[in-house]
C-alpha cells in the first residue's frame, strides 16, 4: 500500500494553528480600526445568528473571542452578527448549561435586538457577576 507524502515544500508553505487563528484578526483589524458597534459593522459581509432563550431561567450569552457577556430572560432573542472575513465558516458555538458560547471567527461582531439596536455588553448581568 502506497502512502502519501506531502513535500517539504508543500509542508513550509502550511500555516501554523496560531496563523491560522489569528489570519481573520490580521486580516480585519486594520479595516475596523477599533471595535466600536459602527466600525465593525463598516467591515461589511454581515452573518447573523439568532440566539434565543426558550428555556425557563436565565441564560448566558458568552461571545468570544473578547469573552464578552450578555444575559437572556426567557423568551427572549438577540441576534450576534460576524462582520469581516473568517476561513471556513463564522461562527462557533458550545451549549452547556445556563450557557450559550458562541466564537465570532472574524474576530469581529455585534449582539443586536430584533430592532437592529445595539445590545452592551453585561446586558441584564445578574448582580454579583463577575465582580472583582
Amino acid at each position: 500500500m502506497a502512502m502519501w507524502r506531502r513535500s517539504k515544500r508543500h509542508q513550509a508553505q502550511q500555516p501554523t494553528p496560531a496563523a491560522r487563528m489569528t489570519a481573520a484578526l490580521t486580516e480585519n483589524m486594520p479595516k475596523a480600526g477599533d471595535f466600536g458597534h459602527e466600525a465593525v459593522q463598516r467591515l461589511g459581509h454581515p452573518v447573523p445568528l439568532l440566539v434565543q432563550n426558550d428555556g425557563d431561567a436565565l441564560l448566558e450569552l458568552w461571545l468570544e473571542p473578547f469573552g464578552q457577556d450578555y444575559w437572556l430572560r426567557p423568551g427572549e432573542a438577540v441576534r450576534v452578527t460576524s462582520y469581516g472575513r473568517w476561513d471556513d465558516h463564522p461562527f462557533e458555538t458550545a451549549h452547556e448549561p445556563g450557557r450559550i458560547t458562541v466564537w465570532a471567527t472574524s474576530f469581529f461582531a455585534t449582539v443586536t435586538d430584533a430592532d437592529g439596536n445595539e445590545v452592551p455588553g453585561a446586558h441584564q448581568r445578574p448582580e454579583g457577576k463577575y465582580v472583582p
